[in-house]
């Protein structure tokens, strides 16, 4: 049980390797190279989000990082389920959901990579 709580958390910490570890392994088995893409997004985005948190926590001294980046989440899905009710007349909920889960992977993304630059530059100012 330890042995998976560490690896959950070393791959929290650093997101990318989930994302080549799944797509290296869905390129051994021989799919499509646009599925394992997608796939290793859709893996990805889930310690994306823990990190980005977590980062956001850190940054701004906070402990509601989780819930904000949620919020975020669910804002977005309102809005673009609300385009889809308004373009097709209904809405579908696994494209709503798709669609919200895979451009939350761009956005936590850049937050991941920007928020990790400021804190290690907190972190080397305060160590000189």
């Amino acid at each position: 049980m330890e042995f998976l709580q560490n690896s959950f958390i070393t791959l929290g910490v650093i997101p990318v390797v989930p994302f080549f570890i799944v797509y290296l392994i869905g390129m051994g088995l021989k799919q499509d190279k646009r599925k394992n893409f997608l796939l290793a997004m859709d893996v990805t985005t889930l310690f994306l989000l823990l990190s980005v948190s977590a980062l956001f926590n850190i940054l701004f001294h906070a402990k509601f990082g989780f819930y904000f980046i949620l919020l975020i989440v669910l804002i977005s899905a309102g809005l673009i389920g609300g385009a889809q009710n308004r373009i097709k007349g209904k809405v579908d909920g696994k494209r709503l959901f798709r669609a919200v889960w895979r451009l939350s992977f761009f956005f936590l993304s850049s937050m991941y990579v920007l928020f990790m630059v400021v804190v290690l530059i907190q972190y080397i100012s305060q160590a000189m």
